[in-house]
């Protein structure tokens, strides 16, 4: 019997950075809250988890951190959200932003979202139905290069490097920014980010340095294919452009019986022409 979580999981969002890379576009706008398809990145993000069940939220914020806190106050009256402050966002990474949402999550199970990455929710249904309580989705239809965090899996699935260093040839694909962290791992994966920024050196570290340290020492993580729907991480002008041609209307909110009514009329019509 397949086990039924009673409790949806915690959304963590990393929305800290400054997104330099997307400048003059980002000079005068948070980049999670650039508009693709007529919709925020970052309501995009929130959308899919309102229509996956989860309505609990925190926000690890740091440059324009009023600016987004308003919108998602304007926007989403009601839901839960807790916010917290990564005051070094301009010296730090991704791995000392997630260590700072340590004391909001616990033990708790949580999804963790770069908020830089829009995706079709059926990525995050599908994770949210993994039978496994560690997992990274990848993607196997990329083009990898130094940039990309990349996984080595075996033929079950799990994961036995994770990194930028993992050599292209060796990946099975693209790691693109969504985790789901089970109660038991999240203790040591917040213990393991706040042992790598006990060092100044590492205080640039991003988190998938933190899975790694975590996997070399027998933790186990498994991969999540979702290759074939749509995603993309937006760091450049060619990302953002990219975006707006995947995903060109504005995002709603859908119910999983809303969705399958839209795949079965989509499947339905496919058969028919």
């Amino acid at each position: 019997m397949k086990h039924e979580n009673t409790r949806p999981p915690i959304a963590v969002i990393l929305a800290a950075g400054v997104g330099s890379r997307l400048s003059p576009l980002t000079d005068k706008c948070a980049k999670s809250l650039l508009s693709v398809g007529g919709s925020a990145i970052l309501e995009r993000m929130i959308r899919n988890c309102l229509s996956c069940g989860m309505s609990q939220f925190v926000l690890v914020l740091g440059h324009r951190a009023e600016e987004i806190k308003q919108f998602v106050d304007k926007a989403f009256r009601g839901i839960r959200v807790t916010y917290v402050i990564n005051e070094r966002y301009r010296d730090t990474n991704t791995g000392y932003s997630l260590m700072l949402a340590s004391k909001v999550i616990g033990t708790a199970e949580f999804v963790k979202f770069d908020a830089d990455v829009v995706f079709d929710v059926k990525i995050l249904r599908q994770l949210l139905d993994d039978k496994h309580e560690d997992v990274l989705c990848i993607d196997q239809n990329i083009a990898l290069e130094d940039e990309e965090v990349k996984v080595i899996a075996d033929e079950h699935m799990q994961v036995l490097e994770v990194g930028k260093s993992v050599a292209p040839d060796m990946a099975l694909g693209e790691s693109i920014g969504i985790e789901k962290i089970s109660p038991k791992t999240g203790p040591l994966l917040f213990a393991e980010l706040a042992m790598m920024m006990e060092s100044p050196a590492r205080l640039q570290d991003y988190y998938e340095d933190a899975y790694a340290r975590l996997v070399s020492k027998g933790a186990v993580f498994h991969a999540l294919d979702i290759t074939g729907l749509n995603w993309t991480e937006i760091d450049t002008a060619k990302d953002f452009a990219a975006a707006n041609a995947m995903f060109g209307t504005p995002i709603t909110t859908v119910s999983r019986g809303q969705q399958r009514a839209i795949d079965e009329a989509s499947d339905k019509a496919s058969t028919t022409t």
